[in-house]
């Protein structure tokens, strides 16, 4: 428990410090955000924001999680680890992304090609990875069934190791894209991604650290009143490190921004939340935990198919919240409100995931 106290205090203050030190940096540089076109109007008083925040996250989140461990004595496990290179790998990406923009000065920057396949490397190498290095229970840190709560009993190597392999790297890789494309999009407004993040790993704290207290390998039994996470203490670590960075970053975030995440963040944060998924067993309860981010993403894709079908659109604007800009909302009005959609779903996640154990 201090352990994780510790991470979430130290990642809180290593990002709240170092995100004006750099701010400096980034306007020396003149690193500043390219605004779209087509975009809301009142957006293109942003213009020349320093961007690339999501650096600041990333080194926070890094910083806090080797402290804590180092402090408590605790061993890094495989799961963290791994959890950690896909937040990294998927930032590195989002922020050779980030560069181009901002040295080119346009708003796209790489292309999708290059951009799906910077995913795809990082993705396959975790969908690999987390079906290595067996504890001496014989666990690793992820398995091939589907999960909900906790693994529902539906194998995708049904048909031999190697079939469950490769449909595991698919389906991990459909996770991956999909939540990091997900925060991608919600990160429009001003503190809206930061926020939404905190919520959703907040949950994902609370859920560990009760995974951790009811584990199979704790309890020593096996069945529906424990869990079979492998290394959820050290999971706890990184999600409290991940809420401390994004809450020390979102006071320079919020609006007026002094700062944006960029692709850097947003694709490290969505790459985090689906490794968290996969990690702790919750694959498919992680889409109502992080609930706001979905219906983002939905509206995206139903404005697009609904164009492409019929010449027409569904919302002024896609994604949703600048549907709501064009409606005449102000941006901190559709940010509270967004947060209190995003809290809400990380407290229905919670309470499903809780009352699945009692019912357990």
């Amino acid at each position: 428990m201090i352990a994780i106290l510790l991470s979430g205090a130290l990642a809180l203050i290593v990002s709240l410090l170092g995100t004006p030190l750099f701010i400096r940096f980034l306007v020396h540089r003149n690193y500043g955000q390219f605004i779209r076109q087509d975009g809301p109007t009142a957006h293109f008083t942003k213009r020349g924001t320093p961007t690339m925040g999501g650096v600041v996250i990333i080194v926070a989140t890094l910083v806090a999680y080797a402290f804590a461990n180092v402090v408590s004595g605790n061993v890094p496990s495989a799961s963290g680890l791994l959890l950690l290179f896909l937040m990294v790998g998927l930032g590195i990406v989002g922020f050779l992304d980030d560069f181009i923009k901002i040295s080119r000065q346009r708003s796209l920057g790489l292309s999708p090609t290059w951009k799906i396949i910077g995913q795809g490397v990082i993705g396959v190498a975790f969908s690999v990875l987390v079906l290595q290095f067996p504890n001496e229970r014989f666990r690793t840190p992820a398995s091939t069934q589907i999960s909900f709560s906790r693994d529902l009993g539906i194998d995708l190597a049904f048909a031999g190791a190697t079939v469950g392999l490769i449909l595991f790297v698919i389906w991990a890789n459909f996770l991956i894209t999909a939540w990091s494309n997900a925060v991608n999009l919600t990160d429009g407004l001003d503190g809206l991604a930061t926020g939404a993040s905190m919520f959703v790993f907040g949950a994902y704290t609370l859920m560990t650290f009760f995974q951790m207290n009811q584990s199979c390998q704790v309890l020593a039994t096996v069945g529906p009143s424990c869990y079979e996470v492998r290394d959820p203490n050290d999971l706890a670590i990184a999600a409290a490190a991940i809420v401390g960075a994004c809450f020390g970053f979102l006071w320079w975030n919020a609006s007026p921004a002094k700062i944006f995440m960029g692709d850097t963040g947003a694709l490290a944060l969505g790459g985090a939340l689906a490794g968290m998924t996969i990690l702790t067993r919750t694959e498919i309860l992680g889409a109502i935990i992080g609930g706001l981010f979905v219906i983002i993403i939905l509206s995206d894709v139903i404005q697009i198919g609904f164009f492409k079908a019929t010449g027409r659109r569904v919302f002024k604007m896609a994604p949703l919240h600048h549907h709501f800009e064009l409606m005449g909302w102000g941006e901190v009005t559709i940010v509270i409100r967004f947060w209190i959609i995003a809290a809400l779903c990380a407290s229905l996640g919670l309470g499903i995931f809780y009352a699945e154990w009692i019912a357990g």
